[in-house]
């Protein structure tokens, strides 16, 4: 992004006063951002600490706002009281509702239909019960309904269609998957038998409220190969048409993305494909489902190796890149069978471009584990009573969360061919849940940036289709007291940073952080910060 001359950064730390026992704070400052650098343009900070508190944040780029539920700790008890605040586009709090959560929920998950945020909270003394509320910021009200779904015990994903909700839900016997369809307006529930599914099945979900559809993408396996089966249905959980893709060759499908019901000129299936093996991605296939495109027949699947790719492996230093390729040409030279990659990737819903295609961000991932020692040799037995003198739980190995090492960007034209590809890489971003860690936003022009939030800094790269570009930008999300050459105070502790898409070229980067201030008291708060490339 080109620095137009003169060009100013006004940082505003907004406020709208005192709004319950949250205060906000104002301030300004001016500064020059470097070339391509994003600004800063507002930022919102709410008196938090993370051990009373829990703040879940939810853009909506319908309306250029941003909801926030916010829960604290009630003083001397283990309850807590909700509220809802809205945001306009400025940071300025707009309003705030009270949320009264009985006390046996906890919070699930929550998103959003327009400009309507729902909240989904599930039992913890009554295993498949929920609580969802539905907040209506125009009319700032907010409506409830209690669900007894009986056998459901984890939500894994939630969209809202039509004013309904459809929850992807882990059922009690932990063996399988399904979806369960939340009408609000009424109390109604049920379990849609067309989407059910033996563990461990990969699934994504589109949603589009234009023609109150929703197509569910599952993966089903022999144990030899893996076949993707597409099921639409509409906005009530009826089954409109299902259909499998496979592909003929020794290649599995692993899983999949479906381009939107409402496009009616393409309809494009995106994603992993593996070799004779079910856990690891070979590459990635594309192929078009319309019968536009050839009445009566179905077209081939494209497949395209991770090492065909120009830029999948820009993560790697370039001598260990260098050396792969030489080791891949004699592969080729020699008619070898091709190499076996190992990779997991977690695929992002597909963006629709301008010119018709799709871009498809697939963020390369791996399960990261730490170890502990246990126990020292204290004679011929140990205090664990191994005779080994070693504790039988010695350097055992515990989960530590999914590491993301890279994201692929690939664009696509509206037949499913590879026009372009790029990578971002990433460093030290791990979660403890698999969930998208890198944020994709369009730019006025066409171009694309890839952003995520590690601690107080924001990473960053900006992509023009297959052209090279710096994979190390960064800026450090800013506190606004003064100008950042006088260091008046800096942040000494972030934790839950994230990043989320809003409006336009615009994200929203949240999460808790310790300022530690020059000439007076640290403060401990959530922040809200507008960032806009």
């Amino acid at each position: 992004m080109k620095l137009r001359s003169f060009l100013l950064l006004t940082w505003v730390c907004t406020c709208a006063g005192v709004s319950g026992a949250l205060g906000q704070k104002r301030g300004q400052l001016a500064a020059i951002p470097a070339p391509g650098a994003p600004v800063q343009t507002a930022r919102t900070e709410l008196p938090l600490e993370p051990s009373d508190s829990e703040v879940h944040v939810q853009a909506l780029p319908a309306d250029s706002t941003v909801v926030i539920l916010l829960g604290r700790d009630r003083p001397l008890s283990s309850k807590s009281t909700f509220t809802f605040q809205q945001y306009d586009r400025n940071l300025h709090l707009r309003q705030e509702t009270p949320l009264e959560v009985p006390d046996e929920f906890d919070f699930t998950r929550m998103c959003a239909e327009g400009s309507t945020v729902y909240a989904l909270f599930s039992s913890h003394s009554n295993p498949g019960r929920l609580w969802a509320a539905a907040y209506n910021g125009h009319l700032a009200q907010v409506r409830t309904q209690q669900f007894e779904t009986k056998l459901s015990r984890e939500v894994v994903e939630l969209k809202a269609l039509d004013s309904r909700l459809f929850a992807t839900v882990l059922l009690n016997d932990q063996l399988h998957v399904t979806a369960l369809l939340l009408d609000l307006a009424t109390g109604q529930m049920q379990y849609l038998p067309s989407v059910y599914e033996p563990l461990p099945t990969q699934l994504t979900f589109v949603a589009d409220a234009a023609t109150r559809r929703a197509e569910y993408v599952l993966s089903q396996t022999n144990g030899r190969k893996t076949r993707l089966l597409l099921k639409q249905l509409t906005e009530k959980g009826q089954l409109v048409k299902s259909e499998f893709v496979q592909a003929e060759s020794e290649r599995s499908l692993i899983t999949a993305q479906v381009t939107p019901p409402q496009d009616t000129t393409a309809r494009l299936l995106m994603g992993t494909y593996a070799l004779r093996g079910l856990d690891y991605a070979q590459g990635l296939f594309a192929t078009d489902l319309s019968t536009a495109a050839s009445p009566g027949t179905k077209q081939p699947l494209r497949f395209y190796d991770f090492l065909h790719l120009k830029h999948f492996f820009d993560y790697l230093k370039p001598s260990r890149q260098a050396r792969l390729r030489k080791r891949m040409a004699r592969r080729l030279a020699h008619s070898a069978p091709p190499m076996r990659w190992h990779y997991r990737l977690l695929l992002h819903e597909l963006l629709p471009q301008p010119d018709g295609g799709y871009v498809l961000v697939a963020e390369a991932y791996v399960p990261h584990y730490r170890y502990n020692s246990y126990g020292t040799y204290t004679g011929p037995f140990n205090n664990l009573g191994n005779q080994f003198g070693t504790s039988p739980y010695a350097n055992s190995r515990v989960f530590d969360g999914y590491q993301t090492t890279h994201a692929v960007v690939c664009g696509f034209d509206r037949t499913g061919a590879l026009i372009w590809d790029n990578t971002f890489v990433v460093e030290n971003l791990r979660r403890v849940e698999l969930e998208e860690a890198v944020r994709l936003q369009t730019l006025p022009d066409g171009r694309l940036v890839l952003a995520y939030l590690d601690e107080e800094k924001l990473h960053y790269k900006v992509v023009r289709r297959g052209e090279d570009a710096p994979n190390d930008q960064q800026v450090v999300i800013r506190t606004g007291s003064g100008p950042a050459e006088t260091a008046p105070e800096r942040v000494t502790d972030t934790s839950q940073a994230d990043l989320l898409p809003w409006f336009g070229s615009r994200f929203v980067a949240t999460g808790y952080q310790r300022v530690k201030v020059e000439h007076g008291p640290d403060r401990q708060v959530f922040f809200l910060n507008a960032v806009v490339f």
